[in-house]
């Protein structure tokens, strides 16, 4: 932020002021609602979005990402936090806000590391498969309270079960105002998007329950909610619960940073600048303690109130500073009225923002794209839904893994020909009309040859050199599309150089770069292939290696007119 205010216009506070406000009416009702899914009272939600905002407008490198509450973010704590409290509140509280600090703290110490890179193992299938699986949980975990009846916390096909078993239980004037309110904000979101639905739709419901006394009737209302700042408190547990927290906190790290990078880089991408991603990590880490310390709870990158900020005109963190402000306020004068919200309003904010996630015109075109990648992205839903989000999500990364090991052992191969007048190379089994060489096969291995697959290396050049259609005398391995060879890689190669000598083969080698050259050297294969026999590219080895050839055919025919 020191950096944008150094060159900070006087023209931009009025749209900073204006985006801040826009947020604040947005962030609101957001946070009471989220607070539900984070499974704590609604203030605490309030409570999580002060200190991030002010944190990241300090350490952040984004203009207009903003840290609050988020649908993913709540889900992953809920699941982590649930196990450890048993039935105690005080105990939950405790536990969500110490692993809102230790998320934190991993995330500092990721930054300081630069381990940015990490969010790439949750690959986009992962990330769509477990933010739909999120959306499916959110809205079925809702059904209850948008009924007027009570469900038990359990996995979507148990909770699905028992809501259809106590649909003669259903509030009928709890499910209108429910559904009202969520057709408006469908109806909002279609045909004016700049509108503060939620926040509309809260001071509606508000003014609707305190004038037709809804509680009376049944509706259940959200009730006081403490006035005042909360004051900077360390969670008082024991030492073994912050030991029981860190599995979850390093997954809710990776996870609630990986799906905040992609709205920071979605957004500074729109405005023509760079994020620094490892300064992200520093930014979010210190925001999560920030948010822990005032009894909240674990945030994120918040994609609806980034988007509102960035649609009022928002030019630099100031406007979260804004937002942050009119939370405290909020805390401070006016939280009576929210006394009256009534419940199955809350409930319908988290089922539309739950419909906002799923993406199901993204998993049809995945599918038509990479069916591997959908099925991928199938397995992580199925396991957020079921299992749970955080198992889910490291199922998804494992088959992940499985599904690369298997692609990069089996990697993509050519027999090469060559472009008539040209020095341009391609596979001859998918461009018929290529130059062949006699008693030559080239061949380009499309991947490193490493110890997972040397064996498939040596059994593919084995079957190209069965099915040539002549006598092969020159085996020309072409290394420009192989990055590394290990030790492992090199003694297959080695292993093959003599198969192949014991019929008559001679290998050579093509545009090795500096890691498989010098592998070559220190193994001391250069020297047992030859040093003549490594060239610098294709062209220059097919030109060695056809005069070579020609050559000895010349003599051959002098020998026979000899005789």
């Amino acid at each position: 932020m020191i950096a944008f205010l150094s060159g900070y216009r006087r023209e931009w506070l009025r749209l900073d002021i204006v985006a801040g406000l826009s947020v604040a009416a947005v962030a609101l009702p957001v946070a009471i609602a989220y607070s539900q899914l984070a499974g704590v009272s609604p203030v605490h939600g309030l409570y999580a979005s002060l200190l991030p905002l002010v944190a990241y407008a300090l350490l952040g490198s984004s203009r207009q990402l903003i840290l609050a509450p988020d649908s993913a973010t709540c889900a992953i704590v809920a699941s982590v936090v649930v196990p450890l409290a048993g039935q105690d509140p005080a105990r939950y509280l405790a536990l969500t806000a110490a692993l809102a600090i230790t998320g934190g703290l991993i995330c500092i110490a990721a930054g300081f590391l630069r381990l940015g890179v990490l969010t790439n193992f949750l690959a986009k299938p992962i990330l769509a498969g477990y933010l739909n699986g999120i959306a499916i949980w959110i809205f079925t975990s809702q059904l209850g309270t948008l009924f007027g009846f009570k469900l038990p916390s359990e996995g979507f096909f148990r909770l699905s079960w028992h809501f259809v078993s106590k649909l003669n239980e259903t509030h009928g004037l709890t499910l209108v105002v429910g559904v009202t309110t969520l057709a408006l904000l469908v109806l909002f979101a279609r045909f004016a998007p700049k509108m503060p639905a939620a926040l509309i739709a809260v001071v509606a419901s508000i003014a609707c329950s305190a004038a037709f006394a809804l509680d009376q009737h049944g509706v259940k209302l959200l009730g006081m909610i403490p006035a005042g700042l909360p004051v900077l408190t360390i969670p008082a547990i024991a030492w073994r619960d912050w030991e029981a927290l860190l599995p979850g906190a390093a997954g809710l790290a990776l996870i609630s940073y990986t799906s905040g990078m992609v709205t920071c880089r979605g957004f500074a991408s729109k405005n023509h600048y760079d994020v620094d991603s490892n300064r992200e990590f520093i930014a979010m880490g210190v925001a999560d303690i920030g948010a822990g310390l005032l009894q909240g709870f674990a945030i994120s990158g918040a994609d609806s109130r980034t988007a509102m900020n960035d649609s009022a005109g928002g030019k630099t963190q100031v406007a979260g500073l804004v937002t942050a402000a009119v939370l405290a306020l909020t805390l401070m004068f006016f939280t009576a009225p929210l006394a009256w919200l009534p419940m199955a309003v809350l409930s319908a904010i988290l089922m539309k923002a739950a419909l906002g996630l799923f993406d199901l015109k993204g998993l049809r075109e995945l599918r038509l794209v990479s069916p591997k990648e959908f099925w991928l992205c199938l397995i992580t839903l199925l396991g957020t839904i079921t299992v749970g989000v955080l198992p889910g999500v490291l199922v998804a990364v494992g088959v992940a893994v499985v599904l690369l090991l298997i692609t990069v052992s089996r990697p993509h191969d050519a027999v090469l020909g060559r472009v008539p007048g040209t020095n341009a190379f391609l596979n001859a089994a998918t461009h018929p009309g290529l130059q062949t060489y006699p008693a030559l096969v080239i061949y380009r291995f499309d991947a490193s040859l490493v110890f997972f697959n040397a064996d498939h290396f040596r059994a593919r050049v084995k079957t190209v050199i069965r099915e040539a259609t002549a006598p092969v005398k020159y085996f020309l391995l072409d290394t420009e599309t192989m990055p590394l060879l290990d030790t492992t890689g090199a003694a297959a190669l080695e292993q093959l150089r003599g198969e192949l000598e014991t019929t008559g083969i001679n290998m050579a080698i093509a545009g090795p770069k500096h890691l498989v050259s010098s592998m070559l050297g220190k193994t001391g294969l250069a020297d047992k292939i030859g040093r003549g026999m490594l060239f610098p590219n294709v062209e220059s080895a097919i030109d060695s290696l056809m005069q070579v050839t020609l050559g000895q055919a010349a003599a051959h025919g002098a020998e026979i007119m000899r005789r």
